[in-house]
Parts: C-alpha cells; sequence; structure tokens
C-alpha cells in the first residue's frame, strides 16, 4: 500500500512541475498580446464613455470648434440649431 501512495506522490510532483513549465509557456505566448489588447480596451472604455454622454461629447466639440474658429463656425451651429428645434417641434406635432 505505500508503495502506491509513493508511485502517486512521484506522480503528482512530476504533474505540477509539468503543469507550471505549461502555464509558463502560456504565459510568455500571450505576453505579446498584453499591449494590443490593453489598447483595445482603452478603446473600448471610450467608445463606452461617448456612448453615455453624447450630450457632453458633442457640447465639447461645439465649444471647441467655436473656440477654433468663431466666425464660420457660429453660423452653421446656428442653422443647424434652428433645424433641429424645428424638426423636433414637427415630430411632437405628428405624434400628437
Amino acid at each position: 500500500m505505500n508503495k502506491n501512495l509513493l508511485k502517486l506522490a512521484k506522480r503528482r510532483e512530476h504533474l505540477v512541475i509539468k503543469a507550471e513549465a505549461q502555464r509558463l509557456t502560456v504565459s510568455q505566448s500571450l505576453d505579446i498580446w498584453r499591449k494590443p489588447l490593453s489598447i483595445a480596451g482603452h478603446g473600448l472604455n471610450v467608445l463606452r464613455y461617448v456612448r453615455n454622454h453624447p450630450f457632453m461629447i458633442a457640447g465639447g466639440s461645439t465649444a471647441l470648434l467655436s473656440i477654433i474658429r468663431p466666425n464660420g463656425f457660429g453660423k452653421w451651429f446656428q442653422r443647424v440649431w434652428l433645424a433641429w428645434q424645428i424638426l423636433r417641434k414637427l415630430s411632437k406635432k405628428s405624434k400628437s
């Protein structure tokens, strides 16, 4: 009976060493992908933020563009704002 336990213990030790070597090999293989996956993760976080805060992004973009090009952008922004308000009012009337 002790021979069987000794045999099992040696087998277990061998398997543990083999598993550790395999983990190390897999870890080294995945190191190549660590940086690209990190960049992709940051990109997804940015997309989620934009999706959850569209008005904040639009407002910030509007403010930035109005600072960079105040004359031309202001005219177009006024036109787009007016068109949006008209379309919104028309859509409310068509629903009722």
